[in-house]
């Protein structure tokens, strides 16, 4: 699972970094496809996705974050789940070599949560909520920040039960940073089999609304996104607009679109979604 999360956050950085073509990745997987979303600084960001096609090992993550992400996965057995990530401030790849002190810190779980370390490109904390989650069907997600001292801030990963109607409050990572707003919003696809015959396979999916809660309690519409790639240099990948909501696909026979690499684009306003801000407000007052 460290592997996960270490190609995750490198997708994560090539959001907003120059990339450079790199021939060795082309037919060992997916090109990786991203939305970076500019806003203001937040306490909360929220995200919604609607998978219309995945395959095995495959990550379609809606609140990317600094420094963390929070998304589902589809993994090389089938197995479904909710991923929730949190970065150290900590330079190095080897989770065991990282100071105590420095480490992200567990403030909260769910009972159904598991949590662990991972390393390989960067070390954090890790959350996995199983979670079946069908093809077709629109799942919400909300990042909520709130200080942790005076060199720590915590962050918390809300997901929606559609089942149940209701918020499930999954973890709170503490990590040492002095990040004390959210920022750096984005949403990728990404695939993580890369045995070859995972590049045959179309990974597609809707993202949005996205919205942020600015530290007043009221809600700021994130209506464009800037679409970008990882350096495997393949073509066969795909953004557009689909009224209030942004679209991308990566693989298989998927054909190049209009809306090139690097290009922002806006959508159509929608109404603020419904999550009881009262549960992040109080938490979020800086001291």
């Amino acid at each position: 699972m460290r592997r996960i999360a270490a190609v995750g956050l490198l997708a994560a950085m090539l959001v907003t970094a120059g990339v450079v073509a790199d021939e060795k990745l082309k037919g060992i997987a997916c090109r990786s496809i991203h939305f970076g979303y500019p806003g203001p600084e937040s306490i909360a960001y929220y995200n919604e996705i609607t998978v219309h096609q995945s395959a095995e090992g495959t990550y379609f993550m809606a609140c990317g974050f600094t420094p963390g992400y929070f998304g589902i996965q589809e993994l090389a057995n089938g197995k479904k789940l909710v991923l929730f990530s949190v970065w150290d401030n900590h330079s190095g790849d080897d989770p065991t070599k990282v100071p105590e002190a420095d480490r992200v810190k567990l403030l909260h779980k769910d009972p159904a949560v598991r949590v662990g370390r991972f390393g390989g490109e960067g070390t954090g904390g890790q959350s996995f909520f199983d979670y079946d989650w069908k093809v077709g069907a629109t799942y919400r997600f909300l990042v909520s920040v709130a200080p942790d001292g005076d060199d720590r801030t915590a962050f918390t990963g809300w997901f929606y039960l559609p089942e149940k109607s209701e918020w499930k409050k999954l973890v709170t990572f503490s990590t040492k940073t002095n990040v004390k707003r959210l920022r750096g919003y984005n949403s990728f696809v990404e695939d993580f089999r890369r045995n070859r015959i995972s590049a045959t396979k179309t990974r597609e999916a809707t993202f949005g609304p996205a919205w942020v809660v600015q530290p007043d309690g009221s809600w700021k519409e994130l209506t464009k996104a800037r679409f970008t790639g990882d350096s495997n240099p393949v073509r066969n990948i795909r953004a557009e607009v689909v009224g209030n909501r942004f679209k991308q696909a990566t693989g298989g026979k998927i054909e190049e679109g209009e809306w090139k690499l690097n290009g922002l684009r806006e959508r159509a306003g929608t109404q603020p979604p419904k999550f009881p801000t009262e549960l992040i407000l109080p938490a979020a007052k800086t001291k």
